[in-house]
């Protein structure tokens, strides 16, 4: 962007102090330089040249999506982008393998209605290698697809499918996709599909399929990076030249199937609140009005000014969430909203206001402030996309998609346009056009809980008493201000962006001296107001600034984040300042906020692996340590509703000073600037005496041990199962890394390679080990299909066992994985967020300043032994406990096969439900 206009507001000091400097932003000053080339085979080059690191995106853009397929063929154009990573006729390997190898990051593919893309980063020394791949498996795939290739994917498919509908309101999308569209409209199925259509596709589909769609002209290759347009295109033109056009694809025209009356549909999941959903038909991709509707989202639910969640998150405290967004597709949209209502609260009353503020905004438009505040959002959002070069959002994606949408890879200023010159009077005209016509309502209501008694009677005679039921890395500059308050600063030059992170040393750990959920809810509730400001003027204010600002608890630190340009960074220090100095904790807010974090803890123990996680550290580390209670750090119902103002009071008062602080900053300023701006805005806080935590020696006395949590109805079981292992610095961090790499961090790890390509029990399993300053969980996990979570506690076992016995690391998987970590690093690192994390976990483990700039050579001269011997030092199967989500009706007899040393059923609070089993028992008593 070339130019901010600013307009500074006259600042006052009183009653409410104003920190905005309002931005108006210009479509004509964003522009995104390019060189565009046409093959002679019809393929589209797109090339964007950015030096400020050595990585290229390629981002490759096939206009084909579910959209294309026919009746009872739903589901095939995303499993065909699964078989495009299977390997192609010269090189027919794992092409997550291969991009592994060379550094790749930011890369996947995805399939939508309307195409399908397929896009990563790597050191601009492997172009040529990703070149190569994409054009051979564009132009040379039929022959390496075979039919065990198809069977493998087609599992993965349909467990990634299973997967989607186990979680809560997963169900959603099928429902309304049916609704929305009459029967043989292109999207009037998933993307997905269907379970009986993937059953039936065959190899003659899969040839069918790439013959008709991936032709070159019928694609897009953006690429973005380090890079010479001219020597891209000759590169371009030597490995895709070959390639045949492919037949002539007809286009479908636009079809917005029209609706004249409400119709209503309700449905029942296994989900904590009710949810309202609205959605209407609305204009196609890239229009007006489309753009129009992006506005309107914003105004109805982004934000706490927002209409929807000021009526009814904040002010009437109803519903726990509200959403909305425009769902584009390229031949039809659908607008949708929902409410998620709190549970007791009247749903009717709900879904009123939710008319009544729709019906306002037909009738009145939007006011002057609102528009102004979500262009800005827009524009900001916008802008900070254009900081990457590749994955969703970044300056590659937005090249490829207007060029394959519209035929014109400039067509994003368009639609910035329509998002600047848009109005009052334009909006309400939108709103009064579309959201007039008949609208969908889509319920969700939860299962109503039923229980039964198991009965201990014996039939066959009189009734007797039954049992008892229980890359390259900027240098750091350090200073401190006069209060103690530290300073790191990452300077990086020529990027917009400006990131903050203030870190405490507090976190989860400190509700060991107080009550669980304590931290959780008092970092929650510091930016919900200070002297002079409320909630929602702090909001206004930041979207004013185009930046963004958090307050959260980890289990180690609490943190205040700011995100925000490099013009607005003078405002947005004062107003980060603010926050942190100046809390009001008011009450109202204090009692909303309450109430929303026991309404988390509920949806906690809803969601399969959440549940896991909050009762996992309870039995991994015993009653009475500092990390016992739920890792997600909300606590307990119980807890968290005994928690007063005062409370929050005093965990600031105690933890947050600025001598238990640390500042991490990341962007284009100088340390003197910085230190004067941040000694002005923060000099006249106070330091204070800070209260010690004393870690004992974990309480584990139990292994080999099941605990098992029922949750009917599942269409998986979460398998989560591990130990405790050393501290952070106590054993060879990179080779800790490595090693977690081979066993199941990344794609190809032997635990995902094992459930998800070989079995196809589960669309992703893995391995990792938990960042925290004192001992650290070393965890296995697996999401599986219920007919297979023994078996999958089998595969585990074996793969933990076998790599510390029969099957160590090997020299081919260690250097695999080194080659990986080394060439990735600059993509990893391409923005100041990620940047800035990496800055703060340096702070929060104590790591020498040059730990990263030493990281590749560290990494490179790993040794073998190195990795086994810390592998030996991790990996103790012997140790390993067992948690398991899941329907126990479905499950519960073939566990008894396992051999545990006891199964325990426990509940979503970590409670025992019944005593354990011995060796001796045959099955789970209640």
């Amino acid at each position: 962007m070339k130019k901010l206009l600013l307009l500074l507001l006259v600042a006052t000091w009183g009653t409410t102090q104003f920190y905005a400097q309002d931005f108006e932003f210009k479509a004509n000053q964003i522009d995104i330089k390019y060189e565009r080339f046409v093959l002679p085979n019809g393929l589209t080059l797109l090339v964007h040249e950015d030096h400020k690191a050595p990585i290229a995106a390629v981002n490759v853009w096939y206009h084909v999506g579910s959209k294309n397929e026919k009746p009872g063929k739903s589901g095939f154009a995303h499993l065909f982008e699964h078989l495009m990573f299977n390997g192609s006729e010269n090189f027919n390997d794992d092409y997550f393998q291969a991009l592994e190898r060379i550094g790749g990051t930011d890369l996947n593919g995805t399939t939508n209605s309307d195409r399908t893309n397929y896009f990563q980063n790597v050191p601009v020394s492997a172009l040529d290698q990703v070149l190569f791949l994409e054009s051979d498996r564009m132009g040379h795939l039929l022959g390496a697809i075979d039919q065990a290739k198809l069977d493998e994917q087609r599992g993965v498919v349909q467990n990634e499918k299973r997967q989607g509908e186990n979680q809560p309101y997963g169900k959603q999308w099928d429902y309304l996709t049916k609704a929305m569209y009459p029967k043989g409209h292109p999207y009037s199925w998933t993307v997905i599909g269907e379970m009986e259509d993937l059953n039936a596709a065959s190899l003659e589909d899969v040839q069918e399929w790439f013959k008709s769609y991936y032709g070159a002209a019928n694609a897009v290759v953006a690429v973005a990076g380090d890079i010479d347009p001219q020597e891209v295109y000759q590169k371009v033109l030597k490995y895709f030249g070959d390639i045949p056009s492919g037949p002539t694809i007809e286009r479908q025209e636009i079809n917005i199937p029209t609706k004249t009356n409400d119709t209503y549909q309700v449905y029942q999941d296994r989900v904590p609140e009710t949810r309202i959903l609205f959605a209407w038909n609305s204009p196609e991709f890239g229009s007006r009005e489309d753009l129009h509707f992006d506005l309107i989202s914003s105004i109805l639910t982004t934000g706490k000014n927002s209409r929807l969640y000021k009526r009814l998150v904040y002010e009437d405290q109803l519903a726990s969430s509200v959403v909305s967004f425009q769902a584009s597709s390229e031949i039809a949209s659908r607008f949708i909203t929902w409410a998620n209502v709190k549970p007791g609260e009247d749903e009717e009353k709900v879904q009123e206001i939710m008319m009544q503020e729709l019906t306002r905004l037909i009738n009145e438009g939007p006011s002057e402030k609102e528009l102004k505040r979500v262009k800005a959002a827009y524009f900001s959002g916008f802008i900070k996309g254009l900081e990457r070069i590749g994955g969703f959002g970044g300056v590659s994606d937005i090249l490829a998609s207007n060029e394959t949408y519209h035929g014109d890879a400039s067509y994003y200023k368009t639609q910035l346009k329509y998002v600047e010159d848009a109005t009052i009077a334009d909006l309400r005209k939108t709103a009064q056009k579309w959201l007039s016509q008949g609208k969908h309502v889509l319920v969700c209501n939860p299962f109503p809980e039923y229980a039964v008694e198991k009965s201990a009677v014996d039939r066959s005679k009189l009734p007797e008493l039954g049992p008892t039921k229980t890359s390259k890395f900027p240098t750091l500059e350090r200073t401190k201000l006069s209060n103690g308050l530290n300073v790191v600063l990452a300077k990086r030059a020529g990027v917009p962006t400006v990131v903050m992170n203030l870190m405490f040393n507090a976190g989860y750990k400190t509700d060991f001296l107080s009550s669980p959920g304590t931290a959780d809810l008092a970092m929650n509730l510091l930016d919900e107001g200070t002297k002079d400001m409320n909630s929602l003027q702090i909001n206004e204010q930041l979207q004013l600034l185009g930046a963004s600002l958090s307050t959260f608890s980890s289990q180690d630190n609490s943190n205040v984040y700011l995100n925000t340009l490099k013009p607005s960074m003078d405002a947005s220090i004062d107003l980060f300042a603010d926050v942190v100095l100046n809390p009001a904790f008011p009450q109202s807010e204090f009692d909303r906020l309450k109430s929303e974090q026991i309404n988390a803890i509920k949806q906690e123990k809803s969601q399969p692996i959440s549940m896991a996680l909050r009762v996992m550290n309870k039995y991994l580390y015993g009653e009475g340590h500092p990390y016992s209670n739920p890792y997600t750090g909300t606590g307990y119902e119980e807890t968290v509703a005994n928690l007063t103002r005062d409370n929050i009071e005093e965990f600031y008062k105690t933890w947050i000073r600025p001598n238990n602080a640390t500042l991490v900053v990341t962007g284009d300023v100088e340390m003197t600037s910085l230190k004067n701006k941040l000694e002005k805005a923060f000099g006249k806080w106070k330091k204070a005496a800070i209260p010690a935590i004393a870690f004992s020696e974990p309480k584990v006395n139990s292994k080999n041990t099941l605990y098992l949590m029922d949750r009917p109805e599942s269409e998986q079981s979460v398998i989560l199962a591990g130990h405790l292992t050393s501290k952070y610095g106590a054993i060879p961090q990179i080779a800790l890394e490595q090693m977690v790499s081979i066993l199941g961090g990344d794609f190809t790890s032997r635990i995902n390679m094992n459930l998800r390509e070989d079995k196809h029990w589960a669309y992703g399993a893995g391995g990792f080990v938990i960042g925290a300053k004192e001992e650290r969980p070393f965890i296995v996990y697996a999401p599986v299909q219920t007919d297979k979570s023994a078996e999958s506690v089998t595969e585990l076992r074996k793969e933990i066992s076998e790599f510390i016995s029969t099957r160590p690391v090997t020299q081919e998987e260690l250097d695999k994985v080194k080659t990986n970590q080394v060439l990735r690093l600059p993509g990893q690192w391409e923005t100041n967020s990620s940047v800035n994390s990496s800055v703060v976990d340096l702070v929060k483990y104590d790591l020498p300043d040059d730990y990263y700039q030493n990281y590749d050579s560290n990494v490179r001269n790993l040794s073998l032994k190195e990795v086994r011997d810390v592998s030996k030092s991790v990996v103790k199967p012997d140790a390993v406990n067992w948690f398991m989500v899941g329907d126990r009706a479905k499950i519960a007899d073939k566990l008894d096969e396992l051999g545990f040393d006891a199964i325990i059923e426990i509940d979503a609070d970590g409670k025992p439900k019944m005593p354990a089993m011995k060796e001796s028992d045959s099955g789970i008593k209640n």
